[in-house]
């Protein structure tokens, strides 16, 4: 039976197409490590994608120890069809939270709501 599963994985293995696909040259790299932890890099490749990210040690907590990194950055590539997509980025105390034209985005807040919170934040409930 072993046989049979091992002859099958490579029967799938051979039939998968064997696309001759080159590596994509990087056009330009820097990166920098800063003895205060803080850092950044950037990078970009020949077909265009482009990288960038930066980073520091921030107090996150009341102990000294509490430290953690918040970074930001970006990202952008060119899609099949020919258009360029970026992403920038946060990743803080607040989490991860990623902007760009074409992520979804949520429906803006309704009148009603927003007057109720003013009416809250008003009379100090908020």
């Amino acid at each position: 039976m072993k046989f049979i599963v091992a002859v099958t994985f490579l029967a799938v293995a051979l039939a998968a197409p064997q696309e001759d696909k080159k590596p994509i040259e990087i056009v330009s790299s820097n990166s920098e490590m800063n003895a205060d932890g803080s850092y950044s890099f950037d990078f970009e490749s020949a077909d265009g994608t482009k990288v960038s990210e930066s980073g520091s040690q921030k107090q996150v907590g009341a102990k000294p120890e509490d430290i953690g990194t918040v970074s930001k950055g970006s990202y952008s590539f060119t899609t099949p069809d020919g258009v360029v997509l970026t992403v920038n980025w946060v990743a803080d105390e607040n989490g991860f939270q990623a902007t760009g034209d074409h992520l979804p985005t949520p429906p803006p807040m309704p009148e009603h709501v927003v007057k109720m919170l003013a009416d809250l934040k008003a009379a100090g409930v908020l």
